[in-house]
């Protein structure tokens, strides 16, 4: 009696540590909310469930009523996402009236699809009043998605590790520092990795234009490119700068 009462408390604390995992926030830019699959009504990115997110971007606009703030923030990853924050809400956050447009924010909350359209449902809108944290925002959206990438690679490697690691097969990797390459590139293929890289060797203030990715990488079609382009934007590696043909590497 006492083993079974000992698994039923196993059992519930493995539920309360899922629950958890569901529970904690992720940091993400507006390119990665409106590209992420919907399955079943619920936000996924790979098999991470999304719950609650942040964002941080400059408002656009600001739309008081009654019952409700409606913002537009923009982080140049993408177009604006829409905001609607409740004036009843347990975490009001910001009041419209001291919004100033051009302002920086960080917004917590839902990803929501409403007849196709996505948008945020925040408990919290506030100001950023130190531009330190957008730029620690960024390193945190980085770091979320590539340890879900080394976690989905080494569930993998998991499942595969005999015949990974007998020499000569065509799965086995080469070895860098003790990690086999594919974990030390976080996953990305070898086109993906060139990609990022002419990207991340731009010195322009503006960043480097699709154009010039594309001459620089002249062994590579167009389709290909803007293809891993939306991967490596998605992922929160890289982002795009004055419009949607000039990017930046994180």
């Amino acid at each position: 009696m006492d083993k079974e009462d000992q698994q039923v408390g196993k059992s519930r604390q493995s539920g309360h540590e899922r629950e958890r995992g569901r529970l904690q926030m992720m940091p993400c830019t507006v390119s990665q909310l409106l590209s992420t699959a919907e399955v079943n009504g619920a936000f996924r990115i790979g098999d991470l469930e999304l719950n609650q997110i942040s964002v941080v971007g400059v408002v656009r606009r600001c739309v008081p009523s009654e019952v409700k703030i409606q913002y537009s923030v923009d982080d140049m990853t993408g177009p604006p996402i829409d905001v609607t924050q409740w004036v009843n809400s347990e975490a009001p956050g910001v009041p419209c009236s001291s919004v100033v447009l051009g302002q920086y924010v960080k917004v917590i909350g839902r990803l929501r699809n409403i007849q196709g359209q996505r948008s945020l449902l925040a408990g919290n809108v506030r100001h950023v009043k130190d531009l330190n944290e957008i730029t620690s925002h960024m390193l945190e959206v980085v770091q979320a998605h590539m340890q879900r990438s080394r976690n989905a690679h080494d569930r993998v490697g998991d499942m595969h590790t005999n015949r990974m690691d007998i020499p000569g097969t065509v799965n086995s990797d080469r070895r860098v520092d003790g990690h086999s390459e594919e974990k030390a590139a976080y996953g990305l293929s070898t086109i993906q990795r060139q990609v990022r890289m002419v990207i991340k060797s731009c010195s322009l203030q503006d960043g480097i234009s699709f154009m010039d990715l594309s001459m620089e990488l002249g062994f590579l079609s167009r389709t290909s490119i803007r293809r891993t382009l939306q991967f490596l934007l998605h992922e929160g590696l890289i982002y795009s700068t004055i419009d949607e043909d000039h990017f930046k590497s994180i």
